[in-house]
């Protein structure tokens, strides 16, 4: 029954800023590490950033400086935050994370979002 809910999505003008968030449904796991990913119309699912369990993130080129990922300080939600976004980033994205149950660390279960649109405007 646990799966990852994501939300923050919607209608912004070019150049402005929207936070997306994945949160876990269940408060017993937390997410230890995951990525965001995005897909336009037509157009291949691709890589934009991700988190490691020690906190190192990785961006695509497109992205790297105007979006940050980062994870909650209870570490059951991850946001992405886009700045100064264009028309180019609309696209409907998804975060993958990899989470654990509190009381068994060392076991892991990777999932993903049902997605959330984001269309910019000009």
């Amino acid at each position: 029954q646990v799966h990852l809910v994501e939300s923050g999505g919607g209608l912004v003008q070019a150049g402005g800023s929207l936070r997306l968030s994945c949160a876990v449904s269940a408060n017993i796991f937390r997410i230890n590490a995951g990525d965001w990913y995005r897909q336009a119309p037509g157009k291949q699912r691709e890589f934009v950033a991700s988190i490691t369990r020690g906190g190192n993130t990785n961006y695509a080129d497109s992205v790297k400086d105007r979006f940050t990922i980062s994870r909650g300080n209870a570490k059951n939600t991850m946001f992405l935050q886009m700045n100064s976004l264009k028309t180019e980033d609309t696209a409907v994205y998804y975060c993958n994370a990899s989470i654990s149950d509190v009381y068994t660390p060392a076991g892991s279960l990777e999932l993903w979002g049902q997605g959330t649109q984001v269309t910019v405007s000009s």
